[in-house]
C-alpha cells in the first residue's frame, strides 16, 4: 500500500492518545516509523518496550520521535512516576502492539505482567488493543500461535496483518511479515472510529446508524485468486482485498446478512459475516454459483486471475536450459456467467449484480463495455495505476456506471467508497 494513510483517516487520530507497545522481534525497527506517522497525524503517543525490544531498537529513538519518556523497565521508579504501567493504561485510548511476537501473544493470552508492556496491557481492555503480529512463517503456522491469537480475538482484540513476503532470514518467505507502518496507523484510526461508534451506541442521546439493509442477503467477493503452476508457484495479482472487506463491513453495519467469499489475503475479515475461503478462480466460481440464487445483491469485488496454467505440475518445476514456455488457458468469467444466468429476469426475482472494472487506460470506455457485455446493473470503475487508488491503497477513486446510463464519481477511504456503492445499490432496490 501507499507509504502514507489517507488524510481522512489521519484526521481521526488528531489529539487521540495512543500507546505504542513494541515487542522483541527484528521488525521492531518498523515501529519507529509507526511512531513517526502517529505523531505526524497529531496523535499523542507514549511508548513501552519489552526488554527484548530494547535490544533491537534503543528507547532513545522512540523518545526522540514522540517527545515523551519511554517505558522499558517495570522496576524503574523514575519511569513509574511518568510512564509507569498503570499511568500508561490510564493514558491510552488505543494500544498498538507492533510487532506482536509469538512470545508476547502467549504472555498476553496468559495474562502475565512480567514486563512493563505486558503489565500496562493487562490494565487496558482487550477491545482497545490493536495487535500487529510479526514472526517467521513457520512460527506463524504454529497451532499454539493460532490458538493464542484466536483467544485474544475472542476477548475483543483487533488484529492487523500479518502481511506476506520476505522474512528477515532471506531464505524464508510467506505470511508473518509485519504489516507496513502506514497500514498499522490506518488500522489504529479505524479502531478508534469503531470504539467511538460503540461509545455512541451505548448512549441514548446519540441515534443508532440507519440499518437500511436490515435482513437483506448480500454476497461480496474480495481479494485475489491464485492459479497454481506447481506446489510452490502461482499466477496472481496485487489485490489485498481491502475494498471487498470494506464493502462487507459497511453492509454488515447497515444490517445486511453478509456472505463474504474471500481469496488469499492477509487482512482479517470483519466480524459478524459468514466467510467462505477460496484460492482459485474455479473455486470462486463454484462458491458463487452455489449461493448466488439466495442473494438480493451480488458484489464481485474480487480481482480474479483471467488466466491459469494449462497444466499444474504435481512437483516443483525445475529450471531448464534454454527458453521455457508456459501455456495459459482462460479461467471462468464468473461475473459474465451470473449475468447470463439471470438475463431477462426482472430485478424483483434475481440478485442485483455489481461488477468491478480495474483498468489502466480508457477506464470509463472499458468499464461501459464490461457493464453491457456482462449484463450488470452497476459497474465500479477505477484506475488501478492512479496514485493512492490502486491495489493495496487505503483510499479509492471510482466512477459508478449504471445500466440505466447513470454516472457518479466518488473518492475517499475505501470504507467511504463502499458506503457510496451501497447507497447506489439501495436506490435501485427501492425502485
Amino acid at each position: 500500500m501507499s507509504d502514507h494513510p489517507d488524510t481522512s483517516a489521519l484526521a481521526r487520530l488528531f489529539g487521540r492518545r495512543v500507546l505504542l507497545g513494541v515487542g522483541g522481534g527484528i521488525a521492531a525497527y518498523k515501529a519507529a516509523e509507526v511512531a513517526r506517522l502517529l505523531v505526524k497525524s497529531g496523535a499523542k503517543v507514549r511508548c513501552a518496550l519489552t526488554p527484548a525490544a530494547a535490544r533491537f531498537v534503543g528507547p532513545l529513538t522512540f523518545q526522540a520521535l514522540t517527545g515523551q519518556p519511554v517505558a522499558c523497565d517495570l522496576w524503574d521508579a523514575a519511569q513509574e512516576l511518568t510512564a509507569g504501567h498503570i499511568a500508561l493504561a490510564d493514558f491510552c485510548e488505543v494500544a498498538i502492539v507492533a510487532p506482536a511476537t509469538a512470545d508476547l501473544l502467549a504472555r498476553l493470552r496468559a495474562g502475565l505482567a512480567d514486563d512493563v508492556l505486558a503489565a500496562a496491557l493487562l490494565a487496558v481492555p482487550p477491545r482497545r488493543w490493536l495487535l500487529a503480529p510479526a514472526m517467521n512463517e513457520k512460527m506463524w503456522a504454529s497451532p499454539a500461535v493460532e490458538e493464542n491469537l484466536g483467544v485474544l480475538r475472542k476477548r475483543g482484540a483487533r488484529v492487523v496483518g500479518p502481511g506476506v513476503g520476505e522474512m528477515a532470514e532471506r531464505s524464508h518467505s510467506g505470511p508473518g511479515r509485519l504489516s507496513e507502518p502506514a497500514e498499522i496507523v490506518l488500522a489504529a484510526a479505524e479502531a478508534l472510529r469503531a470504539l467511538d461508534l460503540e461509545a455512541q451506541a451505548s448512549t441514548s442521546v446519540i441515534p443508532v446508524p440507519v440499518r437500511d439493509l436490515a435482513g437483506v442477503p448480500v454476497l461480496v467477493t474480495a481479494g485475489p485468486t491464485r492459479e497454481a503452476l506447481d506446489p510452490v508457484r502461482f499466477l496472481a495479482n496485487p489485490s489485498t482485498g481491502r475494498m471487498g472487506l470494506a464493502l462487507a463491513e459497511a453492509a454488515r453495519d447497515r444490517g445486511a446478512r453478509v456472505l463474504l467469499i474471500a481469496g488469499p489475503t492477509g487482512l482479517t475479515p470483519p466480524a459478524g459475516v459468514e466467510v467462505v475461503r477460496i484460492t482459485s478462480a474455479l473455486e470462486l466460481e463454484a462458491a458463487v454459483t452455489a449461493r448466488a440464487h439466495e442473494m438480493r445483491v451480488v458484489v464481485m469485488a474480487a480481482a480474479v486471475s483471467d488466466q491459469r496454467p494449462a497444466e499444474r505440475s504435481p512437483q516443483k518445476v525445475k529450471k531448464q536450459e534454454g527458453e521455457e514456455l508456459l501455456r495459459l488457458v482462460r479461467t471462468p468469467d464468473v461475473l459474465a456467467g451470473l449475468g447470463a444466468r439471470f438475463a431477462g429476469q426482472p430485478l424483483a426475482g434475481r440478485p442485483l449484480l455489481v461488477g468491478f472494472a480495474a483498468e489502466t487506460e480508457r477506464v470509463e470506455e472499458h468499464a461501459r463495455q464490461k457493464l453491457e457485455r456482462k449484463q450488470c446493473d452497476l459497474v465500479v470503475a477505477n484506475d488501478v495505476s492512479a496514485e493512492g487508488a490502486g491495489f493495496g491503497a487505503s483510499g479509492n477513486a471510482v466512477v459508478l456506471l449504471g445500466s440505466d446510463g447513470s454516472r457518479a464519481e466518488h473518492a475517499g477511504s475505501k470504507r467511504e467508497v463502499a458506503e457510496a456503492i451501497w447507497d447506489a445499490v439501495l436506490a435501485r432496490l427501492r425502485v
